[in-house]
């Protein structure tokens, strides 16, 4: 139940017993409430006053209540995080020293302050501290680490998305189990690997033409099982395909690669714990832990996450053949369109609709209202639209539905590709 909304921050309440906070996406980060006083104002001799936050903390509550909800279960030090709005004659690294010494004097362990700019040890809790003009709150972390520092995130690359964001656009899909889902500028895989890791039945494919990004997604996704198929370092063909020579023509339809169809050099190890191993390039069909996301139905599997070279105005993908597609495709900010996008978005908006069944879903982050017209062109119909801010600039996540054939007319398939 939320109980408050603030600047940055929700405030909620749970009582479910079952809830563990550490499992949830779409946050950047969440915190138990410890104590509140009121705010001390602009003065640098109120300073000293926050200590009173540390007296006020019910310690031994919130380590039992951050245990519950599948934190650390120790407190091995501290380190806390400030932050104020307005002006005032103090900086952050004094609100932070004067409420981390008295939190690690009650709790008779060390406390490493952010003013040195090292990072703390591994295992010092996290404390954060708020002045809002009203009140001064102090909060633990739950998670060891902040929530939106995913494990899978090795590497980034221009115009990667916030993995809270990325999980906020997937639950917005409405991803089901067998569902064949597609990202045509995949990136580093963000979005993909978000999908996989709440729906693990689904059927994930990455297309991008930059092979750098092709990379990172690989790095990234060394958790799941995922195929990076053998031409993703080879150039596509002059209609910007991926050779379909290399394809199995027996792979048609709407299913994932067989193992049989991917080098086995290219499956990866898992390192994220409760994740299947893929051995011999198929994965087992248990999961020794269900809070990394969607919890699978026993005997379920994760299916392959398969990473491949193409031209987004070009997918090796059927007519009608995919259930949902995610995408930030690249508008011109951060990263240039390339191929058949070079010079215009309209190819890309043609392809959703070419490969997205009737009916099926696409949710796509756009930077303006203009680039949404395009696809309504492309009888791609809005159902939800929800402004954000990226990287300081206002932008839309959009939930698009493909158009139904009309009544007594069949969608004729044209223009057929081979799939992966």
């Amino acid at each position: 139940m939320i109980t408050h909304l603030g600047h940055r921050e929700i405030h909620f309440r749970t009582h479910r017993p079952q809830t563990r906070a550490v499992a949830l996406r779409t946050p950047d980060d969440v915190f138990l409430l410890a104590a509140r006083c009121a705010d001390i104002g602009v003065a640098r001799q109120g300073v000293s006053a926050l200590a009173r936050l540390a007296d006020l903390a019910d310690l031994d509550s919130l380590a039992r209540a951050r245990r519950q909800q599948g934190g650390p279960g120790t407190i091995t030090g501290v380190e806390v995080s400030a932050s104020f709005l307005g002006r005032r004659n103090f900086n952050r690294y004094d609100v932070e020293d004067v409420v981390g010494r008295a939190l690690a004097r009650q709790l008779g362990v060390e406390y490493h302050s952010r003013r040195t700019g090292t990072a703390p040890p591994a295992g010092y809790s996290g404390w954060r501290v708020t002045l809002d003009g009203a009140h001064a709150t102090l909060m633990l972390r739950i998670a060891d680490r902040p929530l939106h520092r995913r494990q899978y995130r090795q590497r980034t690359i221009p115009g990667s998305l916030h993995p809270p964001l990325a999980a906020a656009m997937t639950r917005m899909a409405d991803i089901r189990p067998g569902h064949t889902v597609v990202d045509p500028c995949c990136g580093a895989g963000t979005l993909l690997l978000e999908a996989a890791t709440q729906q693990p039945r689904a059927r994930v494919y990455g297309f991008d033409l930059n092979v750098s990004a092709l990379r990172a997604s690989r790095e990234n996704a060394a958790g799941l099982p995922v195929a990076l198929h053998p031409d993703t370092e080879h150039p596509p063909t002059p209609d910007g395909d991926i050779d379909p020579l290399r394809y199995s023509p027996a792979n048609t339809g709407r299913r994932s690669t067989p193992a049989s169809d991917v080098d086995q050099a290219f499956f990866t190890r898992p390192e994220m714990e409760g994740l299947p191993t893929p051995d011999s390039g198929t994965a087992p069909d248990t999961f020794s832990r269900a809070d990394l996301g969607s919890s699978p139905a026993p005997g379920s599997s994760i299916d392959q996450v398969v990473f491949a070279r193409a031209d987004a105005g070009r997918l090796p993908m059927p007519d009608g053949s995919v259930d949902r597609i995610l995408s930030n495709p690249p508008w011109g900010g951060q990263v240039a369109g390339r191929g058949l996008l070079s010079s215009s978005t309209s190819p890309w908006w043609a392809e959703l609709r070419r490969v997205l069944a009737p009916g099926a879903t696409a949710v796509v982050l756009i930077p303006n209202l203009d680039d949404l017209l395009i696809g309504i062109r492309h009888q791609l119909i809005p159902a939800h639209l929800q402004r954000v801010r990226v990287s300081g600039a206002e932008s839309y996540i959009v939930r698009l539905v493909a158009a139904m054939p009309r009544s007594g007319r069949k969608a004729s398939p044209k223009n057929e590709r081979t799939p992966l």
